[in-house]
């Protein structure tokens, strides 16, 4: 079997580049003997599969997808239309829903993360008053929280879109979910999710370290991550945006950061840890002895973990679970140990 290649969005105003957003990893994987092809991810959100891969060479084999986010029906659409082709993408639909997708992959990683509850909705309605408060009922009935979908939070629209300050405050609660879902629009993924809001550990932009502090427990990076982003956005990654970053500045405004890791799983190994792509000089060590045994029966090949430290110091929280192939890379990282592992894969 040939190595697997890696498949990357093209530049739009030059299909046969990469997108710029991906250009030093396509530049880094030519360093470590890769090979790489273009897709077009814009024909792919417009249900174009088949018209998105064209440039793929026929019967090229094994393939991993790295670039913007992709809704889980377009990936499927997206791995029917390759193996159209003869190539075969080594995340399956299933096993990018599981780890895309807050619902997927809660079950697993439940009590390592902050507790969260979900309504699946479409992005013709919101959820009722009734449906609310069940959920609030169901997330123990007080205390803050944020508000996300299955992928994203709007963590620049903090106050507005993504936190509650109180759950028994139904009113509130009904206020900041139909923002949320007004704003996010035709991109809402899957469903509101209601995610508890924990305080962890920060740094303020000068690298000090703070001691408590409040942050988006939802909202995983991204740009992954993440989670996710999408080019409308600026990410590159499951909210994911990964996105583990919290609201700007914090809750309360300011200068200060989550103190936060991303961590590279594949085939349940770490490959790469680093730091969350909304601090990329911000130094992170987390504990991965409880979170190795949660990827690994997840089940995918290749995930990330966006890792925050609790304020109390008593150890590492799972903030999101993101696909390995749309979670974002910090700048300035090395990213030749990653590439080289997936075409070794």
């Amino acid at each position: 079997m040939p190595a697997p290649a890696l498949l990357f969005p093209a530049d739009p105003l030059n299909p046969r580049r990469p997108d710029p957003h991906f250009a030093w990893e396509a530049r880094v994987l030519r360093d470590v003997g890769g090979e790489q092809y273009l897709v077009d991810h814009d024909a792919l959100l417009a249900g174009h599969a088949e018209e998105a891969v064209r440039q793929v060479p026929q019967d090229c084999g094994p393939l991993w997808y790295r670039g913007w986010m992709i809704p889980s029906a377009g990936y499927a659409a997206f791995a029917r239309a390759l193996a159209g082709r003869g190539a075969n993408l080594l995340t399956s639909a299933a096993g990018y829903a599981s780890a895309h997708e807050l619902p997927g992959w809660y079950g697993v990683f439940e009590g390592a993360t902050p507790p969260s509850v979900w309504i699946p909705v479409s992005t013709a309605a919101r959820p009722g008053p009734e449906e609310l408060a069940a959920a609030v009922e169901r997330l123990g009935g007080r205390g803050p929280a944020i508000v996300k979908d299955y992928v994203k939070s709007r963590k620049h629209e903090w106050h507005e879109a993504c936190y509650v300050p109180e759950l028994a405050d139904l009113a509130a609660v009904g206020r900041v979910v139909a923002r949320f879902v007004e704003l996010q629009g035709e991109y809402l993924a899957g469903g509101v999710v209601l995610r508890r809001y924990e305080e962890f550990q920060r740094y303020d932009r000068d690298g000090v370290g703070r001691d408590a502090a409040g942050r988006d427990a939802a909202a995983p990076g991204g740009s992954t991550s993440g989670q996710g982003g999408s080019r409308r956005d600026g990410h590159g990654e499951s909210e994911g945006e990964g996105e583990g970053g919290g609201a700007p500045g914090g809750r309360d405004g300011g200068n200060e950061r989550a103190v936060e890791a991303r961590v590279w799983w594949l085939d349940g190994e770490p490959v790469l840890v680093g730091p969350h792509p909304d601090t990329p000089g911000q130094p992170a060590e987390p504990d991965l002895t409880d979170v190795r045994p949660l990827v690994r029966a997840l089940g995918c090949r290749f995930v990330t973990t966006d890792l925050a430290s609790r304020a109390d110091g008593s150890g590492w929280r799972v903030v999101e679970v993101g696909d390995g192939q749309v979670s974002d890379l910090p700048r300035g990282i090395d990213a030749s140990g990653l590439l080289t592992s997936l075409i070794a894969a």
